[in-house]
């Protein structure tokens, strides 16, 4: 597996991991743009991936101008194998390094993700008007929850 920053040219891979969840399924999927990815990898935010020899397993994105997670997603057949939380180690890291705003993102409840955001160390805020879950990170919480995994993956 490689993690490396995502580029403009992956967001077809993206694209196609994003419509290949079987949770937080995007229902209308012109409402996520070419151009809105384009956007969240250059100027507005920043995103990394994970390649396999079968092509891109997953990738998460930053929005640096709104402070959230505009997307954290696994394929499918890639779920399970630590890819998510790799991500998401290289997202925060990258966002604490520049930023000491918390970030926030919501997901469907009842759900892997949010299951994931929790034993991961979000705090989880309430539910949405629309029935989703919001989370947030601060950098306190985030260098908490980094140092206490360091410490048990050193054990």
């Amino acid at each position: 597996m490689i993690f490396r920053e995502a580029l403009p040219a992956d967001i077809p891979a993206l694209h196609y991991v994003r419509m290949a969840v079987k949770e937080n399924v995007l229902n209308t999927p012109s409402l996520v743009t070419t151009e809105d990815y384009r956007a969240f990898l250059t100027t507005d935010g920043k995103g990394w991936l994970c390649e396999t020899e079968q092509g891109i397993a997953g990738f998460a994105i930053v929005d640096i101008k709104q402070r959230n997670i505009w997307a954290l997603f696994v394929h499918p057949l890639s779920e399970g194998k630590g890819i998510g939380k790799q991500l998401q180690a290289l997202m925060l890291d990258w966002y604490f390094a520049s930023f000491r705003e918390a970030l926030w993102l919501t997901t469907a409840a009842g759900t892997r993700a949010e299951r994931f955001y929790t034993s991961t160390g979000w705090r989880n805020t309430g539910l949405q008007a629309n029935s989703e879950v919001r989370f947030e990170m601060s950098y306190e919480q985030w260098m908490k929850s980094k140092n206490a995994t360091e410490e048990s993956a050193a054990l």
